[in-house]
């Protein structure tokens, strides 16, 4: 009993001893929980500052190469400008021994022209004069001797059209005083014609008619309308009626512009004596005028000649010429 008293008391003696051990417990346990709470935020931290370090590294890299890429390019332009540099100061002195000035050249330039367009006309040219072969040393001299050829030919060229052009005015010169005459004479000749056709046939009527407007060009057509007869072309005349027309005509034109003489071969061969009647009568109207010189066989006509020629044969194979003056036979007869 006095051992339990004791233990007792010591049991007594240790109570605040536990509950300050258990409060400092508590209170550990509590520290560790906050302390694990900030290990595991440090933790968090940790892990997303290594994914910021992560891509900031993978944006470095990424900034790198394309730095690499700009360093690159910019080396290539600099070799690329040093290039055109000393291609432009080639040009330069390329044109500088030529007759051009690059200020001129680059006035002329268009403001929207691209280097594209000007290097594909500089690669047609070059092709051009690669087609044209070897240079020629003598071309200039050729070239000098060609245009004063030119000149002399353009010289040549200049006076043919100027002797083109006064033809042209000759021409029309003429055409328009070849028109009037023309029109003048054919309106003379056709009034003579009028007039002479009743006259050899003894009435009816005769006209000739321009086929075209154009006098140049225009044909004649003769009307003629005997007594008794329509008015009709010249084609449906009978043979007497045409050479009775025709000699109507002819004297027309005989009668506006005579000749020295006339030579009539056996126009009265298709006539019968009363139109023979009138075909002497016509020639003797004008054979103070023209000396008709005719070949007939027909009595009526020889009677009205002054002079016969005829042709015999007095021997087989020879021709004579016997020649008879009308008057001085009449003379002779009446002796």
């Amino acid at each position: 009993l006095n051992q339990k008293s004791d233990m007792l008391q010591l049991a007594l003696k240790e109570l605040p001893v536990l509950a300050i051990l258990k409060r400092s417990l508590s209170e550990v346990l509590n520290q560790h929980v906050q302390i694990e709470s900030a290990l595991n935020t440090a933790r968090n931290k940790i892990e997303s500052l290594n994914e910021a370090r992560l891509t900031v590294s993978e944006a470095r890299q990424v900034i790198e190469k394309e730095i690499n890429r700009l360093r690159s390019s910019l080396e290539s332009l600099r070799v690329e400008t040093q290039s055109r540099k000393v291609k432009a100061e080639a040009l330069v002195e390329k044109l500088n021994e030529t007759t051009y000035a690059l200020p001129d050249i680059l006035k002329t330039l268009p403001e929207e022209g691209k280097s594209s367009e000007w290097q594909d006309k500089l690669n047609r040219v070059i092709n051009r004069i690669e087609r044209l072969g070897a240079i020629n040393l003598v071309a200039i001299e050729e070239y000098k001797t060609c245009q004063e050829r030119k000149t002399y030919l353009d010289q040549q060229m200049a006076d043919l059209e100027a002797g083109l052009k006064t033809l042209e005015d000759a021409i029309s010169k003429i055409d328009k005083e070849t028109r009037v005459r023309f029109k003048e004479t054919f309106d003379q000749v056709n009034a003579r014609f009028q007039a002479l056709f009743p006259t050899i046939f003894g009435g009816g009527h005769a006209t000739l008619i321009l086929n075209d407007e154009n006098l140049l060009e225009a044909g004649v057509s003769v009307m003629a309308c005997p007594p008794g007869k329509r008015n009709s072309s010249i084609h449906l005349l009978s043979g007497g009626e045409k050479s009775l027309t025709a000699l109507a005509f002819v004297f027309s034109i005989f009668y506006l512009n005579p000749a020295p003489f006339c030579l009539l071969d056996e126009v009265d061969a298709a006539l019968d004596d009363m139109n023979v009647l009138r075909f002497a009568k016509l020639v003797k109207s004008m054979a103070d005028k023209t000396q008709f010189i005719f070949i007939s066989h027909n009595k009526v006509t020889m009677e009205i000649g002054t002079c016969l020629i005829g042709v015999t044969m007095h021997e087989p194979g020879v021709s004579r010429l016997v020649s008879v003056d009308i008057e001085e036979a009449m003379r002779f007869a009446d002796a």
